[in-house]
């Protein structure tokens, strides 16, 4: 069991090694479409690369719609293993849309699944800008 400050530093550790072994500019929160970014997420039990819609409810179905109307181009040319949630819960008090891929069985806790999930985030999120570059112009028509 990590304590606060163990758990924060252990994070810390996983990000900057993570920073420093895939060097590389990524496009996250800086999209340039109000409510839509790009997320990594890593603990005890997952990984993750999302995008996730993350504004007032008439913004994040019109972007929403744009995104689901892409669902096969998504999964047949740049993410097979999407999944796609409309609804998706961040906590008790905030909804988001995702769409996000996912492996199990690597753990923050574990430093010996630390390259496996930094490959994993890594090639990931490369898909989701590819596919974000090529659509982009489509997605900021609002």
């Amino acid at each position: 069991m990590y304590s606060k400050a163990d758990l924060k530093a252990l994070k810390q550790e996983f990000w900057t090694s993570f920073g420093k072994s895939f060097p590389q500019k990524w496009t996250l929160y800086n999209t340039k479409i109000k409510g839509l970014e790009f997320k990594f997420y890593f603990d005890k039990n997952t990984a993750m690369v999302c995008l996730d819609i993350d504004h007032n409810l008439e913004r994040r179905m019109e972007l929403w719609d744009k995104i689901s109307a892409l669902k096969t181009v998504i999964q047949e040319d740049y993410i097979p293993e999407a999944q796609f949630e409309e609804l998706y819960k961040l906590s008790e008090y905030k909804d988001v849309s995702r769409v996000f891929i996912s492996i199990d069985q690597v753990s923050i806790h574990n430093k010996n699944t630390w390259q496996k999930a930094m490959v994993f985030l890594s090639q990931g999120m490369q898909r989701f800008e590819s596919f974000f570059e090529d659509f982009k112009d489509y997605l900021s028509d609002s």
